[in-house]
């Protein structure tokens, strides 16, 4: 027996109270239904295009292109003539509903709507079990590849990954803003963060006294700066679990390779007195845009694309850089920031600060074979411009290296 595709709702509203508001009807009709939730018009339709719902609910006043455009141009597309989509629109006069009836929205409502009339709509425009039973995922908008990872790629958020990350970028950029307190009622919702925290705090570099045993004792003795790190690694760890074999293993490389940069980043930083937790954030973010081209392929097939192994190769070697230099500008990333994650990836030419150049020597580092010493890297630029003493490379801890 086939099994019953979950329902997946796109919800395109610009006021978040009125977004959860959408989104809880439409769990409350089905329960197990995928909300997506976006507020800018043009989001709304790169969404769609890298996989078609099962319902979009629109707002008409949308940022970017409106509800009403929205509607217009997923209804040009000739594979989607039936597709749900529910209007909701200030514009009730009888002007804008005729202008809007050639489109055949399934439902126009005007503001502010009728919640329970609303929720009829839901029951009959959200399938049953039974008739999503046999099913096949919708087609995909878009025909060819490129031009899906240029859709994604460009997309308001820069590339498709998971929430949590961007959530977790946010803060970890306003960790001078945020309050233990808050941090504390967040993430004791969260067993596996709660676990992995309070094992950081016992570590044998943080153990002073007794060893915690609460949350709140584990971001007390870290600090939230480390916390924050330490859960955006976290999120990056999730980002790479996928379902294609190929890309996971590809993605479970990025993670451990943006892990090992992070520690001995931070190692490194720590040691010659920097600031530590920035090189931390760098090292984590230096291949971002691996893992987000990698969750793009993962979307394309999940929307029905094929993905042979030639083209996997090519399109890694060739579309990395771009997504993830689109992440850090959609992202605002601090010029800081952004200057250490470029010189991971090499010097050009200018002045530098110290932690830019323990980045690029963490890449040195990393790249270096296994019968070479890390000494035999006092002659690169980097060691040079931070007058190493050759000792300290040679106390890196043999863990961070390999």
């Amino acid at each position: 027996m086939p099994t019953p595709k979950v329902p997946h709702v796109l919800i395109a509203e610009p006021d978040p109270w009125t977004s959860d508001l959408l989104a809880q009807l439409v769990l409350d009709v089905h329960p197990d239904a995928k909300v997506m939730q976006v507020a800018d018009g043009r989001e709304a339709l790169a969404r769609c295009k890298r996989g078609l719902p099962d319902l979009v609910i629109a707002d008409g006043e949308l940022g970017g292109i409106d509800g009403v455009e929205l509607l217009r141009q997923l209804r040009r597309h000739p594979r989607l003539p039936a597709l749900p989509f529910i209007l909701i629109s200030a514009r009730v006069d009888a002007t804008s509903v005729r202008a809007v009836r050639p489109l055949a929205p399934s439902a126009y409502l005007g503001k502010p709507f009728n919640a329970a009339k609303l929720r009829k709509r839901l029951v009959a425009l959200l399938p049953a079990a039974e008739e999503r039973a046999g099913r096949l995922e919708p087609a995909l908008l878009i025909d060819t590849l490129a031009e899906y990872l240029d859709s994604v790629r460009e997309e308001g958020q820069g590339a498709p990954l998971l929430g949590d990350v961007r959530e977790a970028v946010s803060q970890s950029l306003q960790a001078d803003q945020v309050d233990l307190r808050d941090l504390d009622e967040v993430f004791s919702r969260d067993p596996q963060i709660t676990a992995r925290l309070i094992a950081a705090a016992n570590s044998a570099a943080q153990h002073l006294g007794m060893p915690c045993q609460t949350l709140a004792q584990a971001m007390q003795r870290l600090g939230i700066t480390r916390v924050l790190n330490l859960v955006l690694g976290m999120a990056l760890e999730r980002n790479a679990r996928l379902r294609d074999p190929r890309l996971a293993e590809l993605a479970e490389t990025v993670w451990r390779s943006a892990q090992r940069s992070a520690e001995l980043g931070y190692w490194l930083a720590s040691e010659l007195d920097l600031d530590a937790e920035l090189c931390y954030t760098a090292g984590l973010l230096h291949n971002i845009g691996e893992l987000a081209l990698l969750r793009s392929l993962q979307d394309w097939q999940d929307a029905g694309g094929s993905l042979g192994n030639e083209e996997l190769e090519d399109v890694l070697r060739r579309r990395a850089a771009s997504f993830g230099s689109a992440l850090r500008i959609r992202w605002r990333l601090p010029f800081g920031l952004r200057e250490l994650v470029a010189a991971f990836h090499g010097l050009g030419r200018g002045v530098f600060s110290r932690e830019a150049l323990v980045l690029n020597l963490c890449a040195a580092l990393l790249r270096l074979p296994n019968d070479q010493p890390p000494a035999s890297l006092l002659g690169e630029r980097s060691a040079r411009l931070l007058r190493l003493d050759p000792l300290l490379l040679e106390r890196i801890p043999q863990r961070l290296l390999r």
